[in-house]
């Protein structure tokens, strides 16, 4: 049987840390902008490393979209942080490692 964990969420309009420990991304649920914008996630803080990285152009549907991430999830051992720019907000969904 495959590792089971309860899954949480953090929600961010800006920078900042999603979760401030050891933890699986699940799944990611974007709100952009109708400018060009971005979501960087990162696993050790502002200058940590990239674990994820989504880019829309400018004049891109609006609309709220998720991502799923398969198997059991990008691992952050340190922590997961959000680089965020031009969009309405982020919901990150991790579990506990």
């Amino acid at each position: 049987m495959g590792m089971q964990t309860d899954v949480k969420s953090s929600y961010r309009i800006n920078d900042g840390t999603i979760f401030g420990g050891p933890a699986r991304i699940k799944g990611i649920l974007i709100s952009p902008a109708s400018t060009a914008g971005s979501l960087v996630l990162k696993n050790g803080g502002a200058g940590g490393t990239v674990v994820f990285q989504l880019g829309w152009p400018a004049n891109a549907s609006p609309s709220p979209f998720n991502i799923i991430v398969p198997g059991e999830g990008i691992r952050c051992e340190i922590d997961i942080y959000a680089d965020v720019t031009d969009l309405t907000s982020v919901t990150v969904c991790y579990g506990l490692v």
